[in-house]
């Protein structure tokens, strides 16, 4: 091959390619932003379970006063505050009473919040737009001023030291919140469904049960999750209603733990613990609807 010949090879020859340089995404994120959001994540994260594993470390801790301590606790581990609680006080006693009053302030706060919210959202009675806001002026209102005329209302009817009292209580502080937030879910839904129903014969209540409803499970996941722990943490209307120490719930019954001049820190921690489960268990089984009902419930209205 001549010289000539190999010089018009080379200059025929296309250049070499570069590697395309990757272009990112609207929206996407860079290594070091991707870095620092994980980081905030995983501190977040500590920040969050850092108070249930102290209180975990605590309720293994055998002497009352171990939490003044904690870095002897290691050297001593037992799980004999929850064999005291156990065996040795009312504990079961109080999980029927709390599942009763949660169970029913779930069931019937839910229903009455959706109905109250997708009442509001469909229909345009006078006074429609007034009722939520009546709803929410409710919880301005202190518990402290609230105790006392409620305990007359009850103590006239008869429902002083009964279950249906702390329903209803704990139902007036939970639905308000719940339907604002049932409404909001419903205005998401086309009112095309509605009419649809009535096109095949249904009735109202029949086109909110049959149809609504289904559609609407976030929004009632995320309202009976807060209905339910709104009734397992409730102390002040639990502890002035309920006389009867069987009928205590989980939040009355870790005050028994307390006297005027003592408090055993290891049996309300290994408490606390084990009401923690039957909520844990509830979340588990509502949390796949969670995130959808949360934000979706915001979208309009």
């Amino acid at each position: 091959m001549s010289t000539t010949t190999l010089e018009k090879t080379q200059a025929g020859a296309a250049p070499a390619a570069r590697p395309a340089r990757r272009t990112r995404r609207r929206g996407e994120r860079g290594p070091l932003g991707a870095a620092l959001l994980h980081t905030g994540l995983t501190l977040a994260s500590l920040v969050a379970l850092a108070p249930v594993a102290w209180l975990v470390f605590l309720s293994l801790g055998p002497d009352k006063d171990d939490y003044l301590h904690p870095g002897k606790i290691l050297g001593k581990l037992t799980f004999s505050n929850y064999g005291f609680v156990l065996q040795h006080t009312a504990f079961f006693d109080w999980f029927k009473s709390t599942m009763i009053v949660a169970l029913g302030t779930t069931l019937i706060g839910v229903f009455v919040a959706a109905t109250t919210g997708y009442a509001v959202s469909r229909m345009r009675f006078p006074g429609y737009k007034s009722l939520m806001w009546v709803l929410l002026l409710t919880q301005a209102f202190p518990i402290a001023i609230l105790i006392v005329p409620m305990y007359e209302i009850f103590s006239e009817l008869g429902l002083i030291d009964t279950y249906w009292a702390l329903i209803v209580i704990n139902c007036t502080t939970a639905v308000p919140y719940s339907a604002w937030l049932l409404k909001g879910y419903f205005d998401t839904i086309p009112f095309e469904i509605d009419e649809a129903g009535r096109v095949d014969g249904l009735t109202p209540f029949g086109t909110f049960a049959r149809l609504i409803l289904p559609l609407a499970r976030p929004g009632l996941a995320v309202a009976a999750f807060y209905n339910f722990i709104t009734a397992v943490g409730e102390v002040a209307f639990a502890t002035t209603f309920m006389l009867d120490d069987s009928k205590y719930t989980f939040a009355v019954g870790l005050q028994s733990f307390v006297s005027e001049h003592d408090a055993q820190w290891n049996y309300m921690a290994a408490t606390a613990v084990l009401i923690s489960i039957p909520v844990s268990v509830f979340f588990y089984l509502v949390q796949k609807n969670l995130v959808t009902g949360l934000t979706a419930g915001g979208t309009k209205g």
